[in-house]
């Protein structure tokens, strides 16, 4: 099948321009002006819309097990409500179940993930436990197409390692050419006053957040930073929230180390007075938490200073009877909350409709940047021929409202309910096929392809 973009404003990470897009297959055949249209050509006249690569999110986790339960969004669904909001790749976490191996984890993601994906996807895989077996397995792992290693620093007993594992892992990641990421906060001290507060009767959701205050993020982070700077690994913070962690990055930049950073939507729009709300605080319980304002101005300052490379989401929906697991204790409330949909249209309007960065800075934290350092690019997060025709078409004056009742995700409740957004996904194309049109799925479960993955290009 062929498609012909006409007229449209194609944004990449460092161009801006209106010019015509010719699709033919799964690819990008030719970008100018003035293309002509083949006989049989299907024409999507764009004027007055935005063209950009589709989005890629680098952190969400679909039926992950945690807390007893399950996140709520399947392949199926997490997939289709991205492709919904513009995000046509999304990275899921493979997690290594402590005492069993790598390839175990691998065999039971693709178990999920097979033939149930309305959208392209790949995996991460978390490493628990790190010993002489799983070290054989990394050089496999990456022949997988797996190249991205991350590390938990908190969740002891369940899914982190300690810092003699992670010098093992970073230096045999390493050798083979991969990235090491991490769940930057110091579990130890988090665990600790989880601990005292629920012995105080202290039981909100407010408890959580003021159970990983902004040290237990900025020590953790400078402890990652340092180990990964003695061996020499690429380096990557996932989830980054605060001024305290960032200026960890700071940091290391003097001593010429590179460590890249992921933020995620909800810390550049959402603050820590959302868990005042006792009734529905739960809805906003993640980790780490919810900041603080200085900790936006932070984050957004870091985009545009470079420091800040990926805006994702971590999403990991769950229904509100799951949240209700912890209604009597903030500890037991499972840790996530829906967003794969709204990142885009979020971020472009508090963003480039607010002049906080501009339509290229856009396209580089949403797909370009985690494009080039998951191993995808140029196949994936921009716009050059050759490339997947993963596209979307956006409308940027539209304005619309974000809810529960019309939102894409396996969640009866939204983390934004009630936001007024200017800029909406009109018409998503997805390796040259219309995936969404104006809020219509035209692709089904089992389109979505798994994307193996090379070494970081950033």
């Amino acid at each position: 099948m062929s498609i012909l973009l006409k007229n449209g404003r194609v944004v990449t990470a460092d161009s801006d321009s209106i010019c015509d897009i010719l699709v033919e297959g799964e690819a990008i055949a030719a970008i100018g002006r003035g293309l002509p249209a083949p006989e049989g050509v299907a024409v999507n006249d764009c004027t007055g819309k935005m063209v950009m690569p589709g989005g890629i999110d680098p952190h969400v986790h679909l039926e992950m097990p945690f807390m007893g339960t399950f996140s709520s969004d399947t392949y199926e669904t997490g997939t289709r409500a991205a492709l919904h909001g513009g995000t046509t790749t999304v990275i899921d976490f493979i997690l290594q179940k402590q005492g069993s191996s790598l390839r175990a984890a691998l065999d039971e993601w693709q178990g999920r993930a097979t033939g149930n994906a309305v959208g392209d996807y790949s995996f991460h895989m978390a490493v628990t436990d790190f010993n002489p077996n799983t070290q054989l397995e990394i050089e496999e792992m990456i022949a997988e197409g797996i190249t991205s290693f991350k590390t938990f620093m908190a969740y002891k007993g369940a899914l982190m390692i300690d810092d003699a594992q992670m010098v093992g892992l970073m230096q045999e990641v390493k050798k083979h050419g991969g990235l090491v990421t991490a769940h930057a906060t110091n579990g130890d001290m988090i665990d600790t006053l989880i601990a005292q507060h629920r012995a105080a009767g202290k039981l909100s959701p407010l408890y959580h957040y003021l159970s990983q205050p902004e040290v237990t993020e900025a020590e953790a982070s400078g402890r990652f930073s340092d180990i990964a700077n003695y061996t020499g690994v690429n380096a990557y913070i996932v989830h980054l929230t605060c001024q305290g962690a960032l200026n960890q990055v700071r940091r290391a930049t003097e001593r010429n180390q590179r460590v890249l950073v992921e933020t995620c939507i909800q810390y550049l729009l959402l603050d820590a007075s959302l868990y005042e709300n006792e009734a529905e605080g739960a809805k906003w319980v993640m980790s780490p938490p919810l900041r603080q304002k200085k900790d936006q101005a932070t984050l957004w300052a870091g985009l545009n200073q470079g420091l800040v490379q990926v805006v994702g989401t971590d999403h990991c929906p769950f229904l509100w009877e799951q949240k209700l697991l912890g209604k009597d204790d903030f500890s037991k409330i499972p840790n996530g909350h829906p967003a794969v949909e709204h990142r885009l249209e979020l971020l472009f309007s508090e963003g480039v409709s607010k002049g906080r960065i501009t339509p290229q800075k856009f396209v580089e934290v949403t797909s370009t940047n985690a494009a080039k350092i998951f191993g995808m690019f140029p196949r994936k997060g921009t716009i050059s021929i050759g490339a997947d025709a993963d596209l979307v078409i956006l409308d940027p004056e539209k304005k619309h409202t974000i809810s529960a009742a019309t939102h894409h995700m396996n969640c009866d409740y939204s983390a934004y309910e009630g936001w007024e957004l200017t800029g909406k996904v009109d018409t998503v194309l997805l390796r040259g096929k219309v995936a969404i049109d104006r809020g219509e799925a035209k692709v089904g479960r089992g389109y979505g392809q798994f994307i193996r993955r090379g070494k970081t290009a950033f």
